[in-house]
């Protein structure tokens, strides 16, 4: 949401809210942990749309209206979570690739599904650079020292996470063709988020693969046994420049700056400026 506060948008207001929700900026159907597949568990991709149409068939003029649903900003960020789950249970990248067709299918299928009930404003991330999330660093098979790259990362990953990423753009570019009167944006966040592992200096950071929340100190600080928040874990000082909070989690400093190459339309195909979506 460090985009949306740059903006002086307020926060989305959770779908699931169980309290009498305001939608006038907006609606959350995204859950931490989420995955493309497998469909119609919770809370997949596919349950989400379906969340989506259901808001559709409850909303009423009180809480958003219809015109703003046709007008409204669709932003969707997944994948991730499908890779690193795929990683888990195959031992070979090779493996894990050929499974990004289903995921990539699954990501067409709910922009299809909410083009078909109005909406025509896509705003669609990439994903980062897996391999250099501290967890993935820590955890990895040691005795594959040739699957670093030269800033510390998980090549093999960094391999699928591209791969995936190269095929969410073709997605974008077919349904721009396909969906004629919509605006779709791909936005290259993994370009984003390597450039502050592989830059880290330029942006004062001195250990962008250590934990900022965690255990085991230097190089990772990241302890699969004893994790951020848990008794033991080590916290950075207040307002240290780290890129990683908790091995997967980026810091609210990291995140400001992605925040910031994201307004910048540098990394946006095409450059449209979030602005152009808020009038």
């Amino acid at each position: 949401m460090m985009t949306g506060e740059s903006l002086n948008m307020s926060y989305l207001t959770p779908y699931l809210e169980s309290v009498r929700p305001n939608f006038k900026n907006g609606a959350n159907f995204a859950i931490g942990g989420a995955t493309t597949l497998p469909k119609n568990v919770l809370f997949s991709l596919s349950t989400q749309v379906l969340q989506f149409v259901r808001f559709l068939q409850l909303q009423s003029e009180d809480l958003v209206e219809k015109d703003d649903l046709q007008k409204a900003l669709y932003m969707i960020d997944i994948g991730q979570n499908d890779l690193a789950g795929a990683f888990t249970y195959l031992s070979q990248a090779s493996q894990v690739i050929e499974k990004i067709p289903s995921f990539i299918s699954e990501i067409q299928d709910a922009i299809l599904g909410i083009y078909k009930h109005g909406g025509k404003n896509f705003w669609v991330h990439n994903t980062g650079p897996l391999g250099c999330l501290p967890q993935k660093i820590a955890t990895r098979n040691a005795s594959n020292l040739n699957d670093l790259d030269d800033h510390g990362c998980v090549k093999s990953m960094n391999q699928a996470a591209e791969a995936f990423n190269n095929q969410l753009r073709a997605l974008c570019e077919q349904l721009r063709l396909q969906m004629k009167d919509a605006i779709i944006v791909y936005v290259d966040m993994y370009s984003i988020k390597y450039d502050l592992i592989a830059n880290s200096t330029a942006y004062g950071i001195k250990n962008p693969l250590m934990v900022c929340c965690g255990y085991g100190g230097p190089p990772y600080n990241y302890n699969s046994s004893i994790t951020c928040r848990q008794s033991g874990c080590t916290l950075c000082e207040e307002g240290s420049s780290y890129v990683s909070w908790d091995g997967v989690h980026y810091t609210e400093y990291a995140n400001s700056i992605v925040a910031s190459k994201i307004l910048s339309t540098n990394y946006s195909t095409p450059p449209f400026h979030l602005h152009h979506f808020c009038t």
